[in-house]
């Protein structure tokens, strides 16, 4: 990955400021995007270059390719890895709907729609999304990530399916739990949903650091592997849905269950 330049969106922390940092220490030039204005402050003291704004609209988008492609040379690596949670449960209001869809899932879309042609040009590209677990498997308490999260999945696969042959790669991150703001903010959150959300990830496996995460994202796309996922027990629950759906879904009626009644 040396002299290569990547865009890492939520870059200001968690998983993106990882992942960042370790494309740096492999010698990538990086701009890292975040909606945070802490992330001039990250990327002065990581040696990345900063974009603040919203990643998730065309415009942004544009102005941040173009940042890039100014500052750094032209991108060989998009990692599309801002997310949020989103409301909890059915939720009541649409504007949150339509800003976790913008931010878990357009943003995947907008971006490669500028990519995938200057790499068509160029003969190349790497887009990572990330999505989640939940994106595979599901969210206890959190509806409108897991219907993010499962959609960025189909969205990886289609663009992996699609330009695949043409050089353009897509792989798709699919982890547990792991020490960000993101998790833990679930911790303490005033809705039931959001902490019962929390406990299924952090009493389900080992919370991974994001260092830990970023190695087993770079070692993946070095293979040109598209399902990355840091806690192997994944695949485990994933083929046990596969292969019984609805004994799956009784085993995580009973797992909300212990949860709400608080015997986990």
């Amino acid at each position: 990955m040396s002299d290569t330049v990547a865009i890492v969106t939520g870059g200001a922390s968690g998983i993106g400021r990882a992942v960042a940092e370790a494309l740096l220490a492999r010698g990538a030039r990086v701009l890292i995007a975040d909606l945070a204005p802490s992330v001039h402050e990250v990327a002065a003291s990581i040696g990345a270059s900063a974009w603040e704004g919203d990643c998730s609209a065309v415009a942004g988008l544009e102005d941040l390719v173009a940042k890039a492609e100014t500052e750094l040379g032209e991108v060989d690596f998009f990692f599309a890895n801002a997310g949020i949670v989103g409301p909890p449960g059915l939720g009541e209001d649409e504007s949150a709907w339509d800003t976790v869809l913008d931010i878990n899932l357009r943003q995947h879309v907008r971006a490669a729609k500028i990519m995938v042609p200057k790499w068509q040009a160029r003969g190349g590209g790497y887009f990572v999304s990330t999505a989640s677990a939940a994106g595979l498997l599901t969210q206890i308490g959190q509806l409108s990530y897991s219907v993010t999260k499962h959609a960025v999945v189909g969205f990886a696969e289609w663009l992996n399916i699609t330009y695949g042959d043409a050089g353009i790669h897509c792989s798709v991150l699919c982890p547990q739990g792991v020490n960000t703001p993101l998790l833990n903010g679930g911790a303490h959150a005033d809705s039931s949903n959001d902490r019962s959300a929390n406990k299924a990830v952090t009493k389900a496996g080992r919370v991974l650091e994001p260092a830990e995460v970023a190695e087993v994202v770079l070692a993946a796309i070095e293979e040109e592997t598209f399902l990355i996922l840091p806690h192997p027990e994944v695949l485990d629950m994933y083929r046990m849905k596969g292969s019984d759906y609805d004994r799956w879904l009784r085993g995580m009626r009973r797992y909300q269950k212990k949860l709400d009644e608080g015997t986990i």
